[in-house]
């Protein structure tokens, strides 16, 4: 059976490789029962997992499993390899139970310990102390507004920029995310913003790969603390949901093609949402500390209870825990309440050098530090099991460049695009132990307003809309604040932000003075 081959040996770092017989027999380290349809040629439901070889635990599949229900399907199950043949010369491999298991679960592969991957701060001054957060902007966000995207990028950056107390004379640089990019993605990137305000910045920034959606955001610090500009206008730009309804209605069509990417190993298996991706962590994280559904359900409660309060937030009406384990299942572990609401809207924040703070208008924020380093592999199956990918790495590079520790964060604005996203950052920043997340939350009491660590205080993307981590930092601003829209915080000093719903990832602490 064939896997994917790096062009590099990851021991040795040779060039000189080779393909190498395996049993095809393996261990079921992670899957899920999709019940969504995603493509015509796959009904519901199916189960997509991650399978590690028999022979090397590190090498790992995304596949499906066949041959029995979905309910005989657990972490643990030795499987055996079965190939489908689509095509004269495509063959591919789908995984059936191992009937010489004899019901024996297979071993599964332990967590790494990545702690000593992390590097030390490569100088004594951080280019943090040398940045401000001195304004923030939000359009209108709502489910199929059919607003041009570019008129809510505008909305957002125009209000962002009159809340610093500057004009766009004064901006000197652009930062987005991801750019030009896939329609319901962006409003088209740099170009049509510049060409729309005409700003002539120094310096602009767009894409993809950076320590997840607020990487824009740390780009811009860069900036600002490197000299080149002193006042950044950042901004992200979705209109998901205004395509999805263009989309069935025929209005809008996109042209096909082969699978490319990550896509090229998930679409002939099903699995075509970060839903069944992050999934498959979900039930391995499950199975590992023995946990069920009811701290990803409080975490769904009172991220609705929060929103309820916040009159921006798109879903207001309160939710029960009743509720949560009612609603209709997407990708088991997740249910309905356990993901992201799509959403159309824009956030702009406008990064300063830190010495114009005392001249604006609205009280700066100031960046404590950042977590962005690589620890874990940038992979969805082949590193991080026990969490989602990349929130441990970046968790334990942000405590790095500080001498704040977890007791000291007043708020927590962390990634849900699922549910379980929040809880691997709320574990993996250390305000809990592994596995103990659902003491931690204590049934929504220790994450509320006024709980121990108030998590997502305007709803998070669970409730108030999916804004790609922009809506978290712009919310933790207005916080410190003390000017949040929804449910305030008391005395809130420090906050943590988190983005990325997977690979890669990154994190910010913020302090008001």
């Amino acid at each position: 059976m064939a896997t994917p081959r790096p062009p590099i040996c990851a021991a040795c770092r040779g060039r000189r490789l080779s393909s190498v017989p395996v049993s095809g027999r393996g261990v079921v380290v992670g899957f899920t029962v999709n019940a969504q349809a995603w493509l015509p040629a796959f009904p519901p439901p199916y189960i997509v997992a991650i399978v590690a070889l028999e022979e090397d635990s590190g090498v790992r599949l995304t596949t499906n499993i066949v041959g029995c229900e979905p309910g005989d399907v657990s972490v643990g199950l030795r499987v055996r390899v079965l190939f489908e043949q689509l095509s004269d010369e495509v063959f591919i491999p789908l995984f059936e139970p191992d009937p010489a298991a004899g019901g024996e679960p297979g071993v599964l592969p332990e967590p790494e310990d990545i702690t000593p991957r992390l590097r030390p701060m490569a100088a004594a001054a951080k280019f943090e102390d040398r940045v401000a957060v001195t304004g923030v902007g939000q359009s209108s966000l709502g489910r199929r507004l059919m607003v041009d995207p570019l008129s809510l990028t505008v909305d957002a950056c125009l209000q962002a920029v009159e809340d610093a107390g500057l004009t766009l004379d004064d901006i000197d640089g652009l930062s987005t995310y991801p750019g030009s990019s896939s329609p319901g993605m962006s409003e088209g990137g740099i170009g049509p913003l510049e060409d729309a305000l005409q700003i002539r910045p120094t310096w602009i920034n767009g894409g993809g790969d950076t320590p997840g959606q607020n990487g824009s955001i740390i780009a811009a610090m860069l900036a600002v603390a490197s000299g080149l500009c002193r006042h950044v206008l950042c901004f992200r730009t979705v209109w998901q949901s205004s395509l999805s309804e263009l989309q069935r209605s025929g209005r809008w069509r996109d042209a096909g093609g082969a699978a490319t990417g990550i896509y090229e190993f998930r679409a002939p298996y099903g699995a075509m949402s970060a839903a069944n991706w992050i999934a498959c962590q979900a039930s391995h994280y499950m199975h590992r500390y023995g946990r069920g559904r009811d701290a990803l359900g409080w975490i769904a409660v009172t991220a609705r209870a929060n929103a309820a309060a916040n009159p921006e937030a798109v879903y207001r009406d309160p939710i029960t825990i009743d509720d949560y384990f009612a609603a209709r299942m997407i990708s088991t572990p997740f249910g309905l309440y356990d993901c992201d609401v799509p959403i159309d809207g824009a956030v702009a924040v406008v990064i300063s050098a830190a010495e114009t703070a005392a001249d604006r208008p609205q009280p700066s924020v100031f960046v404590e530090a950042v977590g962005t380093q690589i620890m874990e592999r940038l992979s969805w199956d082949q590193g991080t099991l026990t969490h989602m990918p990349q929130s441990l790495g970046p968790a334990a590079h942000l405590w790095s460049r500080t001498s704040l520790r977890p007791e000291d964060v007043d708020i927590a604005c962390l990634y849900d695009g699922f549910t379980f996203n929040a809880l691997s950052w709320l574990e993996g920043l250390g305000f809990c132990e592994f596995g103990g997340a659902e003491d931690f939350i204590d049934k929504g009491r220790g994450i509320a307003i006024d709980g121990r660590l108030p998590v997502n205080p305007h709803g998070g993307q669970l409730s108030a809309g999916r804004t790609h981590g922009y809506g978290l930092f712009r919310e933790a601003v207005l916080q410190l604040r003390g000017r949040a829209p929804g449910r305030q915080v008391a005395q809130a000093r420090c906050a943590v932000v988190s983005a990325g719903g997977g690979v890669p990832s990154g994190a910010i602490l913020l302090r008001s003075e």
